[in-house]
């Protein structure tokens, strides 16, 4: 028999949200100590669910565990960026095409395109972005790639976050988004993953340039 996931407590599931929430809009920077007492006073509960929600965090790659350190957000490094987005590179653009081919709609990363372009702010910007990609590979037909990609996407978010501090550039890559959709609307599958490709290859490029793998690409 397939075993069933034990589902999380709500109150562990409220404070995962809320520190993923402020960990992928920059409020809680890489580095930054996630101090127990502290939380649970700012979510108003206790520290179990807290350190529950912070071992989980620690499973997807958001944060560290450190026997003498305690508890910390991730640091993002050229090497993380290579690992996380050399799987996106792998994945994504091919969950794309298979989209695409199946005829799946993509109404849904219209619509975050949207939401992209009328944020009032960075979080809310961040937040669209995320969905945007969501939406083109998760009607891909096969939902183990899905998954595969889904337990990477907090990390890129992670990378994509620390990038966007130093250097926004929402624009360019809302333009590259255009382009994507429109290929990929347009039916054209390989055209709109080897957009989605360049994308991908370009943003870490420029945010990472040390990121560059032996065989010179992303």
């Amino acid at each position: 028999m397939t075993s069933v996931p034990t589902p999380i407590p709500s109150r562990t599931q409220y404070v995962l949200e809320g520190i993923k929430h402020r960990i992928l809009t920059g409020q809680l920077t890489p580095g930054q100590a996630l101090v127990e007492t502290e939380l649970a006073a700012q979510f108003g509960v206790s520290k179990t669910p807290v350190r529950e929600a912070l071992k989980t965090l620690a499973g997807t790659g958001l944060v560290v565990m450190n026997q003498y350190k305690g508890v910390t957000v991730r640091m993002v490094d050229a090497d993380m960026a290579r690992e996380v987005y050399d799987v996106r590179l792998l994945l994504e653009p091919e969950a794309l095409r298979r989209a695409v081919r199946r005829g799946a709609s993509l109404a849904a990363a219209r619509d975050a395109l949207t939401r992209s372009d009328r944020a009032a702010d960075t979080a809310e910007r961040s937040l669209a972005n995320r969905e945007f990609h969501r939406a083109l590979y998760v009607c891909c037909g096969n939902p183990l790639l899905g998954r595969m990609l889904d337990e990477v996407r907090d990390q890129a978010a992670l990378v994509s976050a620390v990038a966007w501090a130093a250097d926004p550039s929402w624009e360019r890559e809302a333009d590259e988004h255009r382009e994507i959709l429109r290929l990929a609307l347009d039916g054209d599958a390989d055209g709109a993953a080897s957009a989605l490709h360049a994308h991908i290859a370009s943003f870490v490029q420029r945010a990472f340039p040390e990121a560059q793998g032996e065989d010179g690409q992303e």
